[in-house]
């Protein structure tokens, strides 16, 4: 009996003390608390407020807390959260973003500039076969347009009764020996220059009879036809066009954003599905100076020779430029750009999860890479997948607002457009 006696004394002695540390811990908490606020409360106390904003619209600024506009209850900005630290995120949160960076390489961009072309004919080839008297097509050698033609091969017999005159006065002074009958023939022989006939024109004469048989110039294709046997034509009127085909023209559709990188003689591969494995090289000859108003793109001309007729006007073509090297460039995947109507920016990933938006001035793209001309110096890790969450969570947090400030200060929004004071 006395052992349980014991027992119970000693529960009850350790029951009261408990019981007496509880009160006075109790009573003696509210005084410790109002001695000694909490150091995130000192510091608040301690820093500047700027103004206060809606974290859902930070561009608007307000000179005293309250609802904003929209509703929501407004948080103050301080004087030292304006520095650079970033917008951080938990690094759970960045692995279901799946979020990945890429490092800022100072490169020249790839040379190789592919663009689409077409094949037409050189121009400068282009003769046009007309009559310089009246006559009538006594006969057609070439009675279908895109006929081959050597120099030399007869085009046409015309009836002509001003070149019958002119031809019957040259025959009759064939035989003159003396001074002025010759030069009474060389005036003849020269108003037949005038009126078209060649040398080899006037060879056929005799055996053609009253026609006057037309030669074809130069080698090349009939594109054009314009009359038929038996017409009656003018002076002046066009019987066909004749086009080489020795050199062809290339025309490549450059976008405005590479034409400052190509100029005369830069170098250029072609290639054509026609051909399969070959590769035509030549250089461009000129930019020419009109836009394409449905592509707004800039035509290069490219001429390349063509001796065994391999390329035909009218064909598609692939044309690959070359241009002149430049100085190396900080370079970033295109998938690393942000844009918007008044900037383009990227996502600077400064380590430990923060992160910070970059203003950026692009430059050219190709194969997927583009060139940063101002922002970026190199080295630097851009974000290349998920950067438009952490866009979004720098500006809820003012990131790009304080990137806004630095390229244009920010107009504070009207302090009328909603009462100012606790609240609404």
């Amino acid at each position: 009996m006395k052992r349980w006696g014991y027992v119970i004394a000693i529960v009850a002695l350790a029951t009261g003390l408990l019981i007496v540390g509880y009160l006075a811990g109790h009573h003696g908490a509210p005084n410790e608390m109002a001695a000694s606020p909490s150091p995130a409360a000192d510091a608040n106390a301690e820093k500047k407020v700027l103004y206060w904003y809606d974290p859902m619209i930070p561009d608007q600024h307000f000179a005293k807390p309250g609802l904003s506009p929209m509703g929501m209850q407004m948080v103050p900005k301080y004087a030292d959260s304006t520095d650079r630290s970033g917008t951080r995120i938990d690094p759970a949160t960045l692995q279901n973003l799946g979020v990945r960076t890429a490092t800022v390489e100072r490169r020249v961009l790839a040379e190789s500039i592919i663009v689409p072309g077409t094949v037409t004919w050189d121009l400068r080839q282009a003769i046009t076969v007309s009559a310089r008297v009246d006559a009538v097509v006594a006969r057609l050698d070439v009675r279908a347009p895109y006929t081959t033609v050597e120099a030399g091969t007869p085009l046409v017999a015309l009836l002509a009764p001003q070149w019958s005159g002119a031809l019957a006065e040259y025959q009759a002074l064939q035989q003159a020996t003396s001074v002025d009958a010759r030069a009474l023939r060389a005036a003849a022989r020269e108003r037949l220059r005038i009126l078209g006939l060649s040398d080899a024109d006037l060879r056929a004469a005799g055996r053609d009879g009253a026609s006057i048989t037309v030669h074809a110039p130069q080698t090349g294709i009939v594109t054009s036809l314009e009359v038929r046997e038996g017409q009656r034509i003018n002076a002046g009127q066009t019987l066909m066009t004749l086009n080489g085909l020795s050199t062809v023209w290339v025309e490549a559709a450059l976008p405005q954003a590479v034409v400052g990188t190509v100029g005369p003689d830069t170098p250029v591969a072609v290639t054509v599905s026609a051909a399969p494995g070959r590769t035509f090289q030549g250089r461009v000859e000129m930019l020419l100076p009109d836009i394409d108003p449905a592509t707004r793109t800039q035509r290069a001309r490219i001429v390349l020779t063509n001796s065994d007729g391999a390329l035909s006007p009218g064909m598609f073509a692939t044309v690959t430029l070359a241009p002149e090297r430049g100085a190396p460039v900080p370079v970033i995947p295109d998938q690393a750009l942000i844009t918007t109507g008044n900037h383009t920016r990227v996502i600077v990933a400064d380590g430990d999860g923060r992160f910070h938006p970059v203003a950026i001035r692009a430059g050219r793209s190709t194969g997927g890479m583009t060139e940063v001309l101002e922002g970026l110096r190199g080295n630097e890790k851009v974000v290349v997948s998920g950067q438009f969450l952490i866009d979004s969570e720098a500006s809820l947090s003012g990131g790009l607002e304080r990137l806004d400030a630095r390229a244009t200060p920010p107009t504070p929004a009207s302090t009328a457009s909603m009462p100012m004071g606790e609240g609404r």
